[in-house]
């Protein structure tokens, strides 16, 4: 029989004289996970709040902000998943450090899968929602 061609990953060992290094790597990532989330955030806001700003915009409809549609729940979602990636963020920043400190860390494939398939999913529905939207 061959052998799989998929291995898990394995621990790389984390030197003493280099853990500073890797929890300074560490923080970058965090950090680039938490602009990750603020800008999905506040894009989701923004998305959000257009169709408000338009109708007040559009001549006859100053005091009708009342329907706003789909941008309202499509920027609803993308301000929960810029949420779920500043949660993501922490709990990975968490574990990794706790394996730095153990002298030992690994990739976690799940976490990427798991962000992909959500960002994925937004941008499907976001295709729909400018498809079906006039």
């Amino acid at each position: 029989m061959s052998e799989p061609h998929f291995k898990p990953p394995q621990h790389a060992a984390v030197p003493e004289e280099r853990r500073a290094t890797e929890y300074l790597a560490n923080e970058r990532t965090f950090l680039a996970w938490i602009r990750t989330s603020i800008a999905v955030i506040s894009l989701g806001f923004v998305i959000g709040r257009f169709a408000v700003w338009f109708r007040r915009m559009t001549p006859g409809n100053e005091s009708k902000p009342e329907h706003v549609g789909a941008s309202l729940m499509v920027g609803v979602a993308m301000m929960a998943l810029g949420a779920l990636l500043a949660i993501l963020a922490v709990w990975r920043y968490h574990i990794v450090n706790h394996a730095i400190d153990e002298g030992r860390v690994k990739a976690d494939r799940g976490l990427v899968i798991l962000v992909t398939v959500l960002v994925v999913l937004l941008a499907t529905g976001m295709i729909a929602f400018m498809l079906v939207t006039d």
